[in-house]
């Protein structure tokens, strides 16, 4: 006697092989898209406590910041908080990251891209202050607390953070060493000279969010000083 079969059957009466494969792996992709789903919902909820970390770090400060502030901010419980982060301290070192990361690709787009050396060091200027106006919470907490020789040692993610400014510090010595073999820049040590431009775009930063509203010195006119400092 003729048994029956569920699989699915084509016109001539035939098995379809190929449903019969998808029906047997559907379960195992939608353990993938679940899988996926999760891990871009624990993104998003990372996203968001460093989003208000860094927004309630660069109002008040890392000692006057308790977690519970930061949680409520982003409609998160306390407890939560440590499914993402081992710490304050630790939640606190991965604003550094996220926004040293960005800024670095940042930096690294303008050394290998066209211009002369002095066009990119202009560029440079407004790349970063570009980048601390948009994050300008971001920008307090580095004119509060970046400090790269401590950040440079203890854990690993303090030498990453501390791995990125070096590594930021080493593509502008690279753009003053290129600007000096074609006349263009001043001569010196090109890593001083880079730590020197640094102090003077975090000079400007301390200027620039310390009031919303009125600009103490036009970018303008900082260009014109970037350029009389370092221009042959």
């Amino acid at each position: 006697m003729a048994t029956r079969t569920d699989r699915p059957v084509d016109r001539e009466g035939r098995t379809n092989r190929l449903a019969d494969v998808a029906v047997q792996h559907e379960p195992r992709m939608d353990a993938g898209l679940r899988a996926q789903r999760r891990l871009r919902h624990q993104d998003l909820g990372r996203q968001q406590l460093l989003d208000a970390a860094e927004d309630v770090f660069g109002r008040k400060g890392f000692h006057d910041t308790t977690l519970r502030e930061i949680a409520q901010q982003a409609e998160f419980s306390v407890g939560s908080v440590y499914s993402f982060f081992d710490s304050k301290d630790d939640l606190f070192l991965q604003i550094f990251v996220r926004r040293g990361g960005e800024l670095l690709a940042e930096i690294e787009a303008v050394s290998s891209g066209a211009g002369t050396a002095l066009d990119q060091l202009h560029l440079l200027v407004d790349t970063e202050v570009g980048f601390f106006r948009r994050h300008p919470n971001f920008a307090r907490l580095m004119l509060r607390y970046a400090n790269v020789p401590n950040l440079a040692a203890a854990t690993p993610l303090h030498r990453r953070v501390g791995g990125d400014f070096e590594r930021a510090t080493t593509l502008q010595a690279e753009i003053f060493a290129r600007g000096q073999a074609t006349g263009e820049l001043r001569d010196g040590d090109a890593e001083a000279l880079s730590r020197i431009f640094s102090g003077l775009v975090l000079s400007f930063q301390t200027l620039d969010v310390s009031n919303d509203t009125t600009e103490w010195l036009p970018l303008d006119d900082f260009h014109e000083i970037v350029e009389r400092a370092f221009a042959r």
